[in-house]
């Protein structure tokens, strides 16, 4: 690789650690196993339960506040027990063992069920894989470990829909079958994570001696950290869970079948845009491209409340999948910066419970907009968080730039 290529961070992949690609393998196909079923749960909720677009809203957003909740111990007793990797493997073999519920389920009950304990193995899991994945990475290529992490994770989650629409199309609409064949990728990645990754040996050597879920570890985590989550708890509460994405393709009359497209759409852009948008943080401001992905949130919500057809929806989907781009692993990177290693699972898992409670929120005032004034109504709501959101992030780098250097505080 040449020094320009590295500089341009376009070759930047070749360096990256290969235990972060093994780590994004694993991602994949949990997110494959995954994504085949949630890209259909809504509907199977829906049409085939009989249940409201507030219970799917309700059961999304505290499915993802279990896993918040959980990634906040998780975390921490990974920094205690300097034990990353034990952590991971088990977050993700919990996972793989309860996808069987799923085409067990007789009743909505047993739905939430299983999705609670899917997402309490994605709340163990969570935490101590992102701050293994910064242990095992040099600074100057964090924000493409990330990104590359995250486009690979995405690719599982592009390729799930894809396959939900396949094996539909080839059961006619069973979706039990779909769902016993989404058990297999799950088991494939608790495999890889269980034997093909291993404890990076200067973890042990950080664990701190006292549990971090105090107040005086906390506030080592320093300012910068906190202003970091403030940000990202901010920008959480613009935006809600991907399901109502797939209930707008049904309300615009799509077969079900084609439904899950929705999904696949903003997955080519999610992992398309993630790992390049990586690699130009490590080179620019990580936070004037947090603002640049909030406007692509702004635009598409602005795009899915009008759209009637498939071209709008189609459109929609694809600037949310980049918004997504533009955002999450550019997140966790900026937590890396600023954490302290040996309190670096503590920092993820802190992130995601205030991030987790955000979405809760969102989602839940999602699904009951849309319940009183239809899709239109739900995304025109987004709109209006992710505007205020978008000034006061605006307002927050006009600012900083104002200040003097030695009064910054900047960690992009």
């Amino acid at each position: 690789m040449s020094e320009e290529q590295a500089k341009s961070g376009w070759g930047t992949w070749k360096r990256v650690p290969g235990a972060v690609w093994t780590i994004g393998f694993v991602s994949l196909f949990m997110d494959v196993s995954s994504e085949m079923i949630h890209a259909l749960l809504p509907l199977y909720l829906v049409g085939a339960l009989g249940a409201s677009t507030l219970t799917v809203g309700v059961i999304e957003g505290i499915a993802e506040a279990t896993a918040s909740v959980t990634k906040v111990f998780s975390g921490a007793l990974s920094d205690w027990l300097g034990k990353r990797k034990l952590l991971a493997a088990f977050g993700y073999t919990l996972a793989a063992v309860t996808k069987p519920i799923f085409p067990l389920a007789p009743s909505i009950g047993w739905l939430v069920a299983a999705r609670f304990i899917d997402r309490i193995g994605k709340g163990i899991r969570g935490a101590p894989r992102d701050a293994l994945v910064a242990d095992i990475t040099s600074p100057e290529l964090r924000g493409a470990s990330f990104g590359l992490r995250q486009s690979l994770d995405t690719l599982g989650a592009l390729l799930g829909p894809l396959f939900a629409i396949l094996f539909m199309w080839i059961f006619s609409d069973n979706f039990t079958a779909v769902f016993w064949i989404a058990v297999v990728p799950a088991l494939v990645s608790a495999g890889l994570i269980t034997f093909a990754v291993k404890e990076p040996p200067n973890i042990a050597a950080r664990r701190t001696a006292r549990m971090p879920l105090r107040r005086a570890e906390l506030v080592r985590l320093g300012a910068a950290y906190w202003k970091i989550v403030a940000v990202a708890t901010a920008f959480t509460l613009a935006r809600f869970s991907e399901a109502f994405l797939v209930l707008k393709g049904q309300d615009i009359g799509l077969p079900i079948v084609f439904v899950p497209l929705v999904m696949v759409i903003m997955n080519i852009a999610y992992a398309l845009s993630a790992y390049p948008v990586g690699a130009l943080s490590d080179r620019v401001n990580r936070m004037t491209l947090l603002v640049a992905g909030l406007f692509l949130l702004l635009v598409a919500d602005i795009v899915l409340a009008f759209s009637s057809g498939f071209a709008g929806l189609a459109a929609g989907a694809t600037l949310w999948g980049l918004h997504m781009g533009f955002t999450q692993g550019l997140l966790s990177a900026l937590v890396a910066d600023t954490a302290p290693p040996e309190l670096r699972g503590t920092a993820f898992g802190m992130f995601n419970l205030i991030t987790g409670m955000a979405l809760l929120a969102a989602s839940m005032i999602a699904g009951g907009l849309w319940d009183l004034a239809g899709a239109e109504g739900t995304f025109l709501g987004g709109a209006v968080f992710t505007l205020c959101t978008l000034l006061g992030l605006a307002a927050l780098q006009i600012r900083q730039r104002g200040r003097r250097p030695e009064q910054r505080n900047d960690a992009g």
